[in-house]
């Protein structure tokens, strides 16, 4: 296969003209696309210096690479699945380089594939998937079935009306609607976009740009949501982001990186990486590349910020962030839990004393979504369904058409839905042939700091704590009821999943998640750990008192967590905007990418002052007002909230709440799925409970609710 030639020559490869010859130390060449060992789809965009011929498995690809001084520029394809060698030629001198080759639907290490994976290549307008079996597996198309999805690239023009919509480009004339738009450098031009949508690791992918006004920077714009996989997924409105377009950013994104396709974060890096190189090969180096997100967006940034340093992003704007989504499942697991235990006791009618419980906020005017009456809280607006959704292997919400189309009969029902299972690679699995779950909860106190503080009496402690119990193994789990379930909707009301929960005895068992679960998890790099070395501006609207499932004290569980990894976190600012809860909120988001673009601009002049040593002024905690303007900003505006100095402007304007586990003792930053156990006679010790000192009959009761011991945070 003839090589392809890139036109665009990297800024970063200008030299001065060519020696005459060269010697063997004065060649050089890289993979400039990706890592040499995780090249994918058959090409690579390769740099070299000091050359005269490049050769591909021995055969002479020198058309395919454009010179500029000594430097050599050029799309290498036809590159055999497996290893390659590149190899650089100068008179006598050769300098080889191995590539490794993988395929374009994947894996380079995310592992083998799931299956079954449900094909959306003609809902997303790229046709039907191309058959790659006569096996009766996949989904049916003409001429045989779909495993794996692919489908071929296709390019197109939009443009961008002034109405807001994008529509197709005619091939002549000017739209009377086509809106303008003003770029980084001041130019104002046609709002036309040429997009490219493909197939790449299994996942539909885009790259968009506007003609002729790519500003040099590109944008990757991460999705949020929670799904369990076995899914391609679709392109996300981020795909055709208008105001980063509008600038010049070139736009990036997979259906493999949104959290409503999956969780599997090793899946969704290795995607990443791999849209990214394709987006090198055909367009060069970026200045750099920002990550854009929320929520399940925010924590991808995070993730494969840590897992691949700035392989994909350079800077990240995480919005409505988690440190990850694996630890949200502990605190999570507990929400139905309590909800169950608190509607059957008068005691906690009134909804915001609920919040002694769960730690998060709770509003006695706030519409309850379950109920339609005033009168909510976190765990019921934000979070109900997600413990079926998580942990129950034979509920989901998936009911896509295609599903019909997919062979063999009845595949769909051979899925455990589960978190666990969706990462059952990850996670191990156990003698039953279901994945092993970290969920635990032995030795955790509900409602601790509820009694400390006075809010509860000690009856109330240990009846909470007797009664609170835990969840089954999937392997005993049943399906779910209301509102689950549509059909067994309204007589069949449970939701509080009580079917799949260990309630029975005196006291209700606690649940111990498996130790090989949790210690692959750990290790896995789907915990955020805090090694993170990229400009990161965490910005989000302030949701507390709609209740919303984005609570703000998540940044600082990031930021915590970047502490106790190396007691550094200046590269990490936390913005706060308050949220109007009846109209539309003040995007911060320009601003952050401004704010960013002067950070990267002083990194490029200044490398050796590393990123904390180049955050221009704004480059710091802020918090601003509903209508964007600052209220406050400086080293000292969170004061309060990680250490024990007197609250500072932004700490004291947007009140943090915590959850179940803080409640309980816990840190912060979260992330213990299994606490260490000390004996209750040593926590009563310690002053664990505050004032009270139990009784011989409360001791009694607290060590047989607490028979192993509590938790030791």
């Amino acid at each position: 296969m003839k090589a392809v030639v890139v036109l665009t020559v990297l800024a970063s490869l200008v030299a001065a003209p060519a020696p005459a010859s060269a010697s063997g130390g004065d060649l050089s060449l890289e993979v400039l696309s990706s890592r040499p060992d995780q090249v994918s789809g058959g090409d690579a965009l390769i740099g070299v210096r000091g050359a005269s011929r490049v050769l591909r498995n021995g055969e002479d690809v020198t058309p395919a690479f454009e010179r500029t001084g000594d430097a050599l520029t050029g799309l290498v394809d036809g590159l055999v699945t497996g290893d390659n060698t590149i190899t650089a030629v100068s008179g006598r001198h050769r300098k080889s380089l191995r590539i490794r080759n993988h395929p374009v639907q994947g894996p380079i290490f995310s592992g083998a594939h799931q299956y079954p994976f449900l094909c959306k290549t003609e809902r997303s307008g790229l046709g039907p998937p191309v058959v790659d079996n006569q096996d009766g597996q996949g989904m049916r198309v003409a001429g045989g079935w779909s495993r794996d999805c692919f489908a071929p690239t296709v390019t197109d023009r939009l443009y961008r009306s002034t109405d807001g919509a994008y529509k197709p480009m005619p091939a002549q004339g000017r739209p009377a609607d086509l809106a303008t738009t003003t770029l980084l450098d001041g130019r104002t031009v046609d709002f036309v976009v040429r997009r490219e949508r493909g197939v790449v690791n299994r996942f539909l992918y885009s790259i968009a740009m506007i003609e002729n006004g790519w500003n040099g920077r590109a944008m990757y714009r991460f999705d949020g949501g929670v799904a369990i996989g076995h899914d391609q997924g679709t392109l996300g409105g981020s795909a055709l982001d208008a105001y980063g377009l509008g600038k010049g950013y070139a736009i990036l994104h997979s259906s493999g990186t949104r959290t409503s396709t999956h969780y599997n974060l090793i899946l969704g890096g290795e995607t990443a990486l791999m849209v990214k190189e394709r987006f090198i090969e055909r367009y060069g180096r970026p200045l750099y590349t920002v990550g854009v997100g929320g929520s399940g967006g925010a924590i991808q940034q995070y993730i494969y910020g840590q897992n691949h340093g700035d392989r994909v992003i350079d800077a990240a704007i995480p919005q409505y962030s988690y440190p990850d989504m694996v630890t949200q499942t502990i605190h999570v697991g507990d929400c139905e839990l309590l909800e169950r235990y608190m509607d059957h006791h008068p005691r906690w009618a009134r909804w915001e004393d609920r919040t002694a419980l769960i730690g998060m906020n709770a509003s006695d005017t706030v519409a309850n979504p379950y109920t339609g009456r005033p009168g909510s809280d976190e765990c019921v607006n934000g979070w109900r369904g997600l413990t079926p959704l998580t942990m129950n292997p034979l509920w989901t919400d998936d009911d896509d058409p295609e599903w019909r189309l997919m062979d063999p009969p009845g595949v769909k029902d051979t899925v455990q839905w589960t978190h666990w299972d969706d990462l059952r690679k990850v996670y191990g699995v156990d003698a039953r042939g279901h994945a092993r779950s970290t969920w635990d909860n032995v030795g955790v106190q509900y409602g601790l700091k509820a009694l400390t503080d006075g809010v509860v009496t000690p009856e109330e402690f240990l009846d909470l704590n007797a009664e609170a119990g835990s969840w089954k193994e999937a392997a005993d789990m049943v399906q779910e009821g209301c509102p689950f379930v549509r059909s067994a909707c309204p007589a069949d009301a449970d939701p509080w999943s009580a079917r799949n929960a260990n309630l029975s005895g005196d006291p209700a068992p606690r649940r111990t998640g498996d130790p090989e679960a949790i210690r692959n998890v750990r290790r896995s790099g789907l915990v955020f750990g805090g090694d993170l070395d990229l400009p990161v501006i965490d910005w989000r609207h302030y949701l507390e008192e709609q209740l919303d499932m984005h609570n703000a004290h998540q940044s600082f569980a990031s930021r915590k967590r970047m502490l106790d990894h190396d007691g550094r976190a200046g590269n990490q600012v936390i913005w706060f905007t308050d949220a109007r809860p009846d109209g539309p909120a003040f995007d911060q988001t320009p601003e952050a990418l401004r704010v960013i673009d002067a950070w990267m601009a002083n990194i490029r002049k200044y490398p050796a002052r590393g990123v904390v040593g180049n955050k221009p002024p704004q480059a710091v905690d802020r918090c601003f007002a509903t209508d964007g303007t600052e209220l406050a900003a400086g080293p000292h505006v969170w004061d309060g909230v990680l250490d024990r100095r007197a609250p500072g402007p932004c700490t004291q304007r947007f009140p943090l709440y915590g959850t179940s586990r803080t409640v309980a003792g816990g840190p912060i930053e979260g992330g213990v799925y299994k606490c260490r156990l000390q004996p209750v006679e040593r926590a009563i010790a310690r002053g664990l409970y505050g004032a009270w000192r139990p009784s011989s009959d409360q001791l009694a009761r607290l060590k047989q609710i607490f028979p192993t011991g509590v938790c030791d945070y």
